[in-house]
This record gives C-alpha cells, structure tokens and sequence, in this order.
C-alpha cells in the first residue's frame, strides 16, 4: 500500500523565545525537521506534505536535498487553525488515493522509521496511534479507552479531573486510512478551549461510527518527546546524544566519558577507535581503526586514518593519514593533507597544506598554501608568508629540507630537496636542491666554487 506522510511545522514556537522557527532550531548537528524526514526517508514513505510557515518553508528544499528526498511539498498553513486545520490544508493539495497517511509533529526529532513502521504499517485499523505512559502532569492529551478500542483523545486544556488522571497519553504520531482521514477531518469543529480545529477529535468522530482506532504502546518515552523551549531542547539533545554513543560504542568504540563526548548523525567511527573527554565529533567525519581521539579535541567533516592520535586539537575539512600525531594544539583547516607518519605538533596551524610522509613540524608554526616533500623538517616558528595584500601564494618545500627555527618562506616560493635553512632565515627566492642559506634575506652559505664561505674567509 501506498504510504503517505503529512508533517506539521507551521507552529512558530513561541515559547523558544527566538527569531528562528522552533523546528529549524538546532540537536546534534541538524534541524528537528531533519531527524523527521530522515525518519519517513528510511520508513519508505513515498510522499511527503509538509505544512509549515513561510519561514521554515524556505529551508525545506535544502533539508530534504541533502537527505536525498526528491518526493517532498510544502504548503503554508496561513492562519493557523490549528492541527485539524493543518492537516485540511495538507490533503487540499494531496490528490485522493488509497493510502497509509502517516501524520506526526516536527518537533519530536527523535521518533524513529521503525516507531513510524510500527504505526503506518496496522492496516487492520483506520486509525493507529502512539501512546505513552507519562506522569498526570504531563500536558499531552489523554487516552480514553473502552476496552481496547480508542474512544477519545482530550487536550489538558479541555480534560476534567478524571480525565486529567489517566497516564496514558498521545504521543502525536498517527497511521491513517486516507479515505477515512479525509472525511473525519472535513468534519471537524472549533468548539474547544482554543477555538481551534483539534486532528485528536478525529478519533472520536470515528469511534461514534464503529471505526477501529488502536493504540501503539512506546516503552520509551524519551523518543517521543516534544520540544516547545530550550529547556527540553537540551533535554533531547543529551538523549540523542547518549544514543548516538551508544551505537558506536556498541560496534567496537571505546568511548571513555560518554557525558562529554558530542556526536552528530552520519558518522564512521571504525572498531577500537577511542574517544577520550570532551571531544566533538561533526558531520562528514570518518575515523579508521586503532586511532585516538582527544581529549578536548573537535573534528569536522576529517577524515582520519588508522592508528592516529589527535589530542587537543581541531581538524576542519581535512585528511590525516595512517600512523600520523597532531597536537596538542593544533589546527588543521582549509582542506590539508597529511600522509602517513606526519607529526605535527603544539600550536602549529596548517591551511589547504599537503603534507608528505614523514614530515614534522612540531612547534609553533604556521603553514598555509604549502605542499612539503617526505621526511622534511619544519622548526620551531616557521611561517609561510602566502599573502601578498592582494593574493594568496603557494609555497613548495622538496623532500629531504630542514628548515631552521623561525625561518620566514615568502610566497610564490620553491626550495628544492635537502635544502637547509639557517635559524631566522627570511628565504625570498627559489632554492635548488642541496641549497644551504641563512640570513635576512637569506644567502648561500656555500660559494659557487663550493668551498664553505667560513673556511675561505679564514684562509684569506
């Protein structure tokens, strides 16, 4: 059967206290709306209808892009009426089929394809929705029940006493027959509290006709939880995170202070990779085996090879080879390379740099625009000058160099292989292999009729 989906996010979340939509606001890495199409993604839903604001309508097209949704419209819930109302709005531009219409709230990012499955896929019912034990102080509506059949679901603003009292609740996610949504929901009225179109009145509008309507029972509520504020915001994000963990974990990661390690979604983390205390992980990253990250270390979109060991460090955009040692302190940003066996060290930062095997620069560096031969050296204080005022420049080290302690290479600038550089070395031009100089700028220690510049002087 055919499965469809209709998502509300129209609501602005006032109570989040912010200019931005409540549903673009931001858990382990993406948007709430994210984690929901994702989820009806990976439940094969065949069609999406999101009814949102005109302010989140202007990312939906970039969300589901980048999950590779191409069966996704949005329309504007414009006033908003209510979720009744929204889902009227949604069906007015959804042509009538024979479908499973699955309906759930975007501000629940932790609802997941296999809980949507458990819902959509009851086609024995017109209806199946979610519930949850929850304490009486909950604000989500109530179940009410005869036997097994759902009679009524009623909003707290709404409840009496009685009513108030039940600890079954809705969690908002619900599985419908098309045919049966469309006519109970163009039945719907105002007469409440909020003076809103209720979806929940559906469930006793079809009950009154001998409809089936059966409830799915979620063991967890915590994956169901609604955000209306930064507060519960924070809530879901440590829970998420938590899970996140615990998935990696158990694959093979050691991850020694889950608490204050912070993943996102998406991510390779390879068996025995581990992860020490307050590290951040981001999105694109990929770790190879045997490899040690942190502590107090954050990577992005890095992809990081096996048996490596970062430490308090940063790497952006940028690949370090197998058996490599970065920090502490470092940063690597802007799409640098490193190759096997590179060490780099304290307060050395590199930027769209490639970096040969073997190479070391452990001290106080920096290194932008720069593609370094194996096995060179770079001391303590070096700096690639690769800005003019107007235009960047590359600098090209051969194999084999040693560059002195705080040696200045100006770009555009070649040195070739086994060239040496005296300590504080202002170097302005191209160097042939084999090279020696010092100085500011720096000249050849070694006369064209190659006897030492020293010993001649000496002998003179």
């Amino acid at each position: 059967m055919i499965r469809r989906a209709i998502v509300l996010a129209a609501g602005k979340g006032t109570r989040m206290k912010s200019a931005r939509p409540k549903v673009l606001h931001n858990l382990c890495g993406r948007e709430m709306l994210w984690y929901t199409l994702r989820a009806l993604r990976d439940a094969q839903v065949s069609e999406i209808i999101i009814v949102a604001n005109s302010m989140v309508a202007e990312h939906v097209e970039s969300l589901a892009a980048d999950l590779g949704i191409d069966h996704v419209k949005t329309v504007i819930q414009e006033p908003q009426l209510g979720t009744g109302h929204a889902v009227q709005t949604a069906l007015h531009a959804m042509e009538p089929g024979n479908a499973r219409v699955v309906i759930l709230n975007a501000d629940m990012p932790l609802i997941d394809e296999e809980l949507i499955r458990r819902v959509i896929g009851i086609d024995t019912a017109v209806l199946a929705l979610a519930t949850v034990r929850m304490p009486v102080t909950s604000n989500f509506g109530r179940i009410v029940r005869k036997g097994d059949q759902v009679t009524r679901i009623v909003e707290v603003r709404d409840a009496g006493e009685e009513e108030r009292a039940l600890d079954e609740m809705n969690v908002g996610l619900y599985g419908f027959d098309e045919s049966r949504l469309r006519a109970s929901v163009a039945d719907l009225s105002p007469e409440n509290a909020q003076n809103e179109y209720y979806l929940t009145d559906t469930v006793k509008w079809l009950s009154e006709r001998n409809e089936r309507v059966v409830a799915v029972k979620v063991d967890d509520a915590r994956i169901v939880l609604g955000i209306n504020d930064r507060v519960e915001l924070a809530i879901a994000r440590a829970h998420l995170n938590a899970l996140l963990c615990e998935r990696h974990m158990r694959a093979g990661v050691t991850i020694v202070d889950p608490a204050t390690t912070y993943l996102e979604p998406d991510l390779e983390i390879a068996a025995d990779v581990t992860i020490l205390p307050n590290t951040v992980i981001h999105r694109g990253t990929r770790i190879g085996a045997h490899s040690e990250i942190g502590p107090n270390t954050r990577l992005q979109n890095a992809t990081i090879g096996e048996h490596v060991a970062i430490s308090d460090s940063v790497v952006v955009d940028s690949t370090v080879g197998n058996f490599s040692v970065v920090g502490p302190w470092a940063h690597l940003r802007g799409w640098t390379e490193l190759g096997t066996g590179v060490s780099i060290g304290n307060f050395v930062e590199a930027k769209n740099s490639i970096f040969s095997s073997g190479v070391k620069a452990r001290h106080l560096s920096y290194l932008g625009d720069t593609t370094i031969g194996a096995r060179t050296n770079v001391g303590a204080g070096t700096i690639t000058c690769n800005y003019d005022g107007k235009k960047k420049h590359r600098t090209e080290i051969g194999e084999d160099v040693f560059i002195g302690s705080n040696s200045s290479l100006v770009a555009p600038l070649h040195i070739g292989d086994r060239v040496l550089t005296g300590a504080g070395s202002v170097v302005v031009r191209d160097l042939p292999a084999d090279e020696r100089v010092a100085g500011n700028p720096a000249r050849s220690l070694v006369p064209k009729n190659g006897k030492d510049r020293k010993k001649t002087a000496a002998a003179e």
